[in-house]
C-alpha cells in the first residue's frame, strides 16, 4: 500500500523539482513519514552523448537509465534529494507501505525491472480472508518471467503477468489492462493502481476493486494526524506539465497524500480507467479498462 508518482515530458529533461516545484517535492517526501518501508526512484533521461556512436565498448545507448531502491524511508535517505534534482525525461517514484505479510527486504523495494520497464504498484493482492496472492500457489504465472523482476510480493507476480502479456504480443496498454482482468477473475476486490514506465511511455491505472479507504490506512493517517489524506486514499490525479511559454509538454500523475488543487491544473483519473503518455512527444490518451 504505497504511494506513486510518476511523469512523462516531450522528450526534454526535467528534474522533479521543476515539474512539481520544491514546496510540492517536499510535501510529497513527508509522507514518508507514513509510507515508510523504504523508496525508489526509474529515470529515463536522454543522452548526453551522441546516441549509437562506438567508443570502443558498446554503442552509447539512445537513453540513460538511472534506478535506485532502498528500505530506508525517503525522509531519511539523502539520495532522494539527488535524484529529486536529477533531469529525465520520464521518471518513477515509489514510497512504500509494505502489504499484509511481505517482508520488508530489498527484493521487494520497487519499482522493480524487467525487460526494459520499471513497475510500480500501489496495492495488496488478497483474497476476503487476507491470504495474499504470494501464498497462492495454484495462481498461473510464467516461472521464468516472476524470477525476472527479482521480486517476492504480490506486485512482482502482478508483473510477471504484465510481462507475460507482453510476451504475447500486446502493445504495453493492452498488456496492462489484460493483465488486470486475469488477477480480477481470482482477485476481484483488490487495487491494481500501477505506473509501468517503458522507453517510449508512461502508462498510469487507477483499478480498484474496493472505494472505501482500508480500515488500517485509516488508522495510520490518524496516528499521524492526517486523515484528511485517508479520504481520498485510492485516488490518482495527473496534471498538463506546462513550459515557460506556457505550452504542453508532458504530464505528471500521483497517488493522493499531497496538495492537488483543481485550480492548480489537478485533475482526477476516473476508477478503472488508463493515462498513456509518451516520453518523446508528452502527448497523452485516458482510456478505460
Amino acid at each position: 500500500m504505497c504511494r506513486l508518482l510518476g511523469y512523462a515530458t516531450d522528450g526534454r529533461n526535467l528534474s522533479l523539482e521543476e515539474v512539481l516545484g520544491h514546496e510540492a517535492v517536499v510535501e510529497f517526501r513527508e509522507i514518508s513519514k507514513i509510507h515508510n518501508d523504504g523508496w525508489g526512484t526509474a529515470l529515463l533521461a536522454a543522452t548526453q552523448e551522441e546516441p549509437f556512436s562506438k567508443d570502443g565498448g558498446a554503442p552509447s545507448p539512445e537513453t540513460e537509465n538511472r534506478f535506485y531502491r532502498s528500505t530506508v524511508a525517503a525522509e531519511f535517505d539523502s539520495a532522494f534529494e539527488a535524484f529529486a534534482a536529477q533531469p529525465a525525461r520520464g521518471a518513477i517514484y515509489h514510497l512504500r507501505l509494505a502489504s499484509s505479510n511481505i517482508p520488508l527486504i530489498m527484493e521487494n523495494q520497487q519499482p522493480f525491472y524487467s525487460g526494459g520497464l520499471a513497475f510500480s504498484h500501489n496495492g495488496d493482492i488478497s483474497d476476503d480472508e487476507g491470504r495474499n496472492i504470494v501464498e497462492n500457489s495454484d495462481f498461473p504465472i510464467d516461472r521464468d518471467l516472476f524470477l525476472s523482476t527479482s521480486g517476492k510480493s504480490d506486485t512482482a507476480m502482478y508483473f510477471s503477468v504484465v510481462l507475460q502479456e507482453l510476451s504475447e504480443g500486446y502493445s504495453l496498454e493492452q498488456a496492462v489492462s489484460q493483465a488486470i482482468g486475469k488477477l480480477r477473475k481470482v482477485y476481484p476486490k483488490s487495487s491494481y493502481n500501477c505506473l509501468v514506465q517503458s522507453r517510449d511511455q508512461l502508462v498510469c491505472v487507477r483499478a480498484s476493486g474496493r472505494v472505501e479507504t482500508p480500515p488500517r490506512i485509516t488508522e495510520i493517517y490518524r496516528e499521524y494526524g492526517v486523515e484528511r489524506h485517508a479520504l481520498d486514499y485510492r485516488a490518482i490525479r495527473y496534471r498538463e506539465i506546462k513550459g515557460d511559454q506556457g505550452e504542453h509538454v508532458g504530464v505528471v500523475v500521483a497517488s493522493s497524500g499531497f496538495t492537488q488543487r483543481p485550480e492548480d491544473g489537478w485533475v482526477e483519473l476516473q476508477n478503472n480507467e488508463l493515462i498513456s503518455i509518451s516520453n518523446r512527444t508528452g502527448e497523452y490518451s485516458i482510456r478505460s479498462l
